[in-house]
């Protein structure tokens, strides 16, 4: 049997991007914080990101059966941890907008993708999400995206791909 901290202690030497996944339903904003979000088809356009039994938020953008996911500059890690923390406002704080899908957007985040619910599947602990990409945009800012490495929320930059050698500056 596969201990559960080390499975992520081990797992967390692969770096992901960070995203928040939010949808207005019943008139009211909610959303959380997602490091499992990936890219799945190109044709059709579909991803995927994964939720934990134990969110609260999860089965209230369910039910709104679509949602914005707004991923996140490196210079946005207090949005990323206001929206991991538990039983708050969420967005209080936050600069947020609602996109032509009718969901929330967060200000200033690296994209948006206005997606609809296609399937979710209980895996484990977790659910596992496939959404149809109905739209989406790019931010035309240089900004890099925050990603979530060795249990740390950091930056990966651009400029470093093509050669590899240069390490990034630390955030603040």
């Amino acid at each position: 049997m596969i201990d559960s901290l080390r499975l992520r202690r081990v797992l967390g030497h692969y770096p992901t991007g960070v995203v928040v996944i939010a949808a207005l339903e019943d008139g009211e904003p909610h959303g959380f914080t997602v490091n499992s979000f990936t890219s799945v088809s190109l044709d059709p356009p579909i991803v995927s990101f994964c939720a934990a039994h134990t969110s609260a938020t999860w089965p209230r953008i369910k039910a709104a059966g679509a949602f914005t996911i707004s991923v996140l500059s490196a210079g946005q890690e207090q949005v990323c941890r206001s929206f991991a923390a538990k039983g708050s406002d969420k967005f209080a704080g936050v600069g947020w907008s609602v996109r032509e899908s009718g969901h929330p957007a967060i200000t200033d985040a690296v994209a948006w993708i206005d997606c609809v619910l296609d399937l979710s599947h209980v895996v484990g602990d977790h659910e596992l999400i496939l959404a149809k990409v109905v739209s989406l945009t790019v931010n035309d800012s240089d900004d890099d995206p925050l990603v979530f490495h060795r249990g740390r929320l950091g930056r990966v930059c651009a400029e470093t791909f093509p050669i590899l050698t240069r390490r990034c500056p630390a955030l603040a």
